[in-house]
This record gives C-alpha cells, sequence and structure tokens, in this order.
C-alpha cells in the first residue's frame, strides 16, 4: 500500500488517513490545504488523535460514512430512456458541471482540471445527460482506491453527488450512484463507501433503499470559511428563506453586521462604518416608498415604462362584457392579472373564450379588486436583474412540465415532481393542483388521471413564476444588447435601484420583447452562480468591497 496518499479532486485533496503512519504528518498535510480549496481526511479512526495535532485549525466534520457491499450487489433492471450516464467527454460537459455544483453551492474545480483529469481511472467523473435536449442534468465523482494508492482492502468511493435542481427527470441520482457502484465492480473492487451530512435525511434515506450500511470511520476537515457553519454553525439565520439568506451570508462573508429582526418575513439589519440598512430580501430602504408604489400597481407600471419607450402590449382594465370582448377578438389570447400582487398569485394565462376570462376575473379578483387584461404575448419569459441600473443576471423562466413514464397519472407526475422541486429550493417551489393546472392540461390533450406515454412531454402550467413549479435557466452570457437597455430603461423610469424586469421574448438572442412586469423585490438566489448577492451589497455598502475592485470601478 502506498504511503500518504492524496488524491486532488480539483475542489481539494481527498487526505486516504489509512495510508498515514504518523497522525502528524496528516495533520501537516491538512495544514498545507491551498487556497479557495476543502481538504478532507477521509477514514480517520482516532479522530482525536489527529485534532490534537493541530486543535485550533482542525474539526470533526459532521458527516457519516456509508458502504456498499458490491460482491453482493445486484444492478438495477430499471432502464430511464429519458438520460443517459457516460464518462465525462467534452467543455460543455465540464461548464454543466460548475454550473450545477454552483446551483448546489459546492465547490467546482478550474475547468482546466476537468480536462486534464478527462481520461483519468483513478478519479472518474460520470454525467447524467438528457437524451432530448442533451442538457447534463447530474454529475458524480468516484474514486479508485486500488489504482490511488494500492489499497488491500480492493475499496473504492463516491464524492460529489450533484443533481440539477431544474431536472424533470426522477431518479438522476440514484441512477448515477448505481452507475458508478457498477463500474466499480466491474473493476474488481469488493465495496463503494461514501460521506453525507449527518441531516441529510433524504440523501441517507436513498443510500439506505439502496443497500448502504454505515460504517464507524470519520473524516477531519481544516477550518476555513468554506467550512465555517460546520464547525460554527449558522447563529441567527434559522427560519431565512433562501432568498434573504443569500445576501446574510454574503454581508457575513465581508465582516459586515447582520441582526435579523424578523426570519420568517425575511426581514433584516446589516451595518457596516457608521452606516445600517433595513432590508427585506432584496427589497431595502433605498427603494422609495414611490418607486414601491409604481412597482405594486402593474397598471401604473405599464404607464411609466412606456412613457420611457419601453415596448409594452395593450391593456385593459376589467370591466364590461362588451368592451371585454371586443378586447378579445381583437388579439385573440388575453391575460388576465390582479392589479396587485406577486409571486404569479391569481394570474391566467393563455385565455381565448370570454367565459374562461370572466371566470379568471374572478379568480383574480381574491387577490386584488382590480383585474387588468392583457394582450398575450407568446414567446419565452425572460427574467432579468438591475442592480444600480446595470443588468447583473438574465434568465430564461420556462413553466412547469412533467415527463411521461408510462405508468403514473398526470396528477401522480405533478406530485412527484413537486416533491422534487420544494427539495430543490428549499420548499419555495410548488405545483399547485387548481383550475389552472387542470386546464392547462385538458390543452395539452389529457385529463389528470390519464397516463401520458413514456418521455411524453406534458405542459401543466402556463405562467413560469418559480412558486408554481417553473424553471429558471441562465443566460446572462448571451442576453442581446436591445433586452439589457429595455431593462435598464425600465429600472431608470421607475427609479428604482434592485429590480426584476420580465419581458416576453422569441429568444434571449434576438431584440424582439414585449414588457410584462416589474418585481420591486426579485428572488437573488434564484440566479446563481450570477454575482447577485455581491452586487446588490456593494450597492448597499461600496466601501466594503476589496481595494482592488474600487479602484476598478473608479477607472
Amino acid at each position: 500500500m502506498a504511503q500518504d496518499c492524496a488524491v486532488d479532486c480539483g475542489w481539494g485533496r481527498l487526505l486516504f488517513a489509512q495510508t498515514f503512519t504518523d497522525p502528524k504528518a496528516l495533520a501537516e498535510a491538512l495544514r498545507e490545504e491551498g487556497p479557495d480549496q476543502r481538504d478532507i481526511a477521509c477514514y480517520v479512526n482516532d479522530p482525536h488523535v489527529l485534532i490534537a495535532q493541530a486543535p485550533l485549525e482542525l474539526f470533526l466534520d459532521p458527516s457519516h460514512m456509508f458502504r456498499l457491499d458490491l460482491v453482493g450487489y445486484e444492478p438495477s433492471k430499471r432502464g430511464h430512456r429519458a438520460f443517459h450516464v457516460r464518462r465525462l467527454s467534452n467543455a460543455h460537459d465540464i461548464e454543466s458541471i460548475s454550473r450545477i455544483y454552483s446551483s448546489r453551492h459546492m465547490i467546482s474545480a478550474r475547468p482546466d482540471f476537468y480536462e486534464r483529469h478527462r481520461d483519468d481511472e483513478t478519479l472518474v467523473h460520470l454525467v447524467a445527460e438528457d437524451v432530448r435536449t442533451h442538457e447534463i442534468i447530474g454529475v458524480v465523482t468516484g474514486v479508485d482506491h486500488v489504482l490511488a494508492f494500492n489499497d488491500p482492502e480492493k475499496g473504492s468511493s463516491l464524492w460529489c453527488l450533484a443533481v440539477d435542481p431544474q431536472s424533470r427527470h426522477p431518479g438522476v441520482g440514484e441512477t448515477l450512484v448505481r452507475r458508478l457502484a457498477e463500474l466499480f465492480k466491474e473493476r474488481g473492487a469488493l465495496f463503494m463507501d461514501l460521506s453525507v451530512m449527518h441531516d441529510n435525511d433524504l440523501a441517507i434515506g436513498l443510500y439506505e433503499k439502496l443497500g448502504f450500511e454505515r460504517r464507524y470511520t470519520f473524516s477531519v476537515k481544516r477550518r476555513n470559511y468554506i467550512n465555517e457553519r460546520l464547525f460554527v454553525g449558522e447563529p441567527g439565520v434559522e427560519g431565512l428563506n433562501p432568498y434573504a439568506k443569500i445576501i446574510v451570508d454574503e454581508a457575513r462573508r465581508r465582516g459586515i453586521g447582520v441582526e435579523v429582526t424578523d426570519a420568517e418575513g425575511g426581514f433584516f439589519r446589516l451595518t457596516h462604518g457608521g452606516r445600517s440598512i433595513l432590508c427585506r430580501e432584496s427589497l431595502s430602504e433605498l427603494t422609495t416608498g414611490v418607486a414601491m408604489s409604481i412597482c405594486d400597481d402593474k397598471a401604473v407600471t405599464r404607464r411609466a415604462v412606456a412613457k420611457a419607450g419601453v415596448v409594452t402590449p395593450e391593456q385593459i382594465e376589467a370591466g364590461d362584457r362588451k368592451g371585454l370582448e371586443e378586447f378579445l377578438a381583437k388579439h385573440g389570447q388575453v391575460v388576465v392579472k390582479p392589479a396587485r400582487g406577486e409571486q404569479g398569485r391569481g394570474i391566467t394565462v393563455g385565455l381565448d373564450a370570454i367565459d374562461d376570462v370572466e371566470a379568471a376575473i374572478e379568480h383574480a379578483k381574491a387577490f386584488c379588486d382590480r383585474v387588468v387584461v392583457e394582450q398575450m404575448v407568446e414567446g419565452e419569459d425572460l427574467r432579468l436583474i438591475v442592480i444600480d441600473f446595470k443588468l447583473v443576471a438574465a434568465a430564461i423562466r420556462r413553466p412547469a412540465q412533467v415527463i411521461g413514464d408510462g405508468k403514473s397519472t398526470v396528477r401522480e407526475l405533478i406530485e412527484k415532481q413537486s416533491r422534487r422541486r420544494e427539495a430543490a429550493t428549499g420548499g419555495e417551489s410548488s405545483i399547485p393542483i387548481d383550475a389552472q393546472t387542470e386546464r392547462c392540461v385538458r390543452k395539452a390533450g389529457y385529463a389528470m388521471d390519464d397516463v401520458p406515454p413514456e418521455n411524453a412531454v406534458v405542459q401543466v402550467r402556463k405562467t413560469a413564476n418559480l412558486h408554481t413549479g417553473g424553471t429558471i435557466h441562465d443566460v446572462t452570457g448571451e442576453v442581446h444588447h436591445a433586452l439589457v437597455e429595455a431593462a435598464v430603461k425600465c429600472a431608470r423610469a421607475i427609479d428604482i435601484p434592485v429590480c426584476g424586469v420580465d419581458l416576453m421574448v422569441k429568444s434571449p438572442r434576438q431584440p424582439e420583447y414585449a414588457f410584462i412586469e416589474c418585481n420591486e423585490r426579485p428572488g437573488l438566489a434564484n440566479h446563481e452562480p450570477q454575482p447577485t448577492a455581491e452586487r446588490f451589497i456593494d450597492l448597499l455598502f461600496p466601501l466594503s468591497m476589496p481595494a482592488a475592485v474600487r479602484r476598478v470601478g473608479l477607472g
């Protein structure tokens, strides 16, 4: 067996403690951790002895180790026609891995690391690819212990399992685990281990279902900013939603004081250098009451941005039936929405019958007594985040869809996907089963209790809001400059420092658009890996920016 084995995984090194005879040497190896890296000493049987070598620098990782016996492991006979698993092979795969890791708040290696290790047999990268869209929807990394350090136990291990939170396909994580286990079994490995956080009940449940059993060995890490929450906890952030937490985390990273005043409501106060600002998620005291009132009323918002030269669809306030009939005849399809509201509540899209329009108006009145009816504009829903009158992020928002498996009803598919979306978004996203969903399913040619064929795509909502199950796809690097200009015009017309501008577009790469609405409290957590929280804190506390960044900005 090789001595003092360390395997570079890109995000950090795996230090196999069973290959170190001297705990002091292992501690020294951990202390050599590189910047922005996360080294892990695994298979530590005497963690107290190791930590005693550097008690102020090392800590016991709060994770469990599980082992799958590959000798008795039986591969699953269930196939997945919607996606397949293969080895990492090209630049698109590498870019997708970084995107998925960012969405899961995981550390990604530099692209050239994956390029160098693409054909590495010691460090194995598998990806799950959607056969229809060719998108990468999951990734897993494995280490062959025999090749790494000539392991006499003939072991292997799994690290960094991640599934795209936008994926609509069930079983991606399970399939990646199984394919990696089957690969190592074919090589002659006797077992495959993995480490999982002690409170990740969903993952532990999956691993136990696959036959993994708990092993009582430990991992030790070095105290650094990446691991901070593991050894100091997260005081004061309990109950914060993802939209508030992403800002609080960035503020604390910069040394800005944080006081959570109402976790349930997302309220917190930030203090730095004698300045104190109260926020509710991405809404701060820098947004005036006038700007708030403009955004709050969709008819007023439309008038304000139209005066600034922004393209807007025609709109009327819901009134008599004759006026509604004429408006519907003119445009063919319309959208009904409360004059005030957020998160897609009360909005009905794609109405082409007057009875449906009137029913939608009554539904919208439950959220606001004033209702507007708007010309329906076909296309994709583009959200642009504008902070300090500069574009920070752009993303296409797509309505919820389910994919048939040939066995489940539409209702069951919706319920399963809702559970996955809730788990991926901290409970922020799910697909409601209501009249709008049923109407959309009918238009797709199904009833709620019908069983769609395998791989059939069924759109179940018209609106693309995250809260109703929509998915978000980053397009910041490819959005057309005309769309950016329109979003900035909207922000300046309302004079609002932080906003989310919604446009309907043919494509994010084309200039055609129609303005839909402006949100004064956009969810910054929805746009990672773009630096939305960083730019928000820059706006609030410009002196908290690193000096080098400030000099560039001034230049």
